[in-house]
């Protein structure tokens, strides 16, 4: 793994290591080398899973749900 173990931040560096790697997310993935996509997706993996590991009870928005989609795609028809 690249990068510092995620369980050893703090949440201030937790949340600016995942902004960082959400917002070079589709450049890595539009012309990164498979080498860079395979290390981009495990400290994504890695950083993402510590963040649900501090935070199991995280506020849902009802519209990020499956029934909360369902009930977009109704009001839109």
């Amino acid at each position: 793994m690249t990068g510092v173990d995620p369980s050893r931040l703090d949440d201030q560096q937790l949340m600016r290591e995942l902004e960082t790697i959400h917002r070079t997310r589709h450049d890595t993935l539009l012309h990164g080398s498979n080498d860079a996509l395979r290390t981009h997706n495990a400290r994504m993996a890695g950083l993402e899973g510590e963040y649900l590991r501090r935070h199991p009870r995280r506020p849902i928005t009802a519209g990020r749900t499956r029934e909360g989609a369902r009930e977009r795609g109704c009001a839109e028809e």
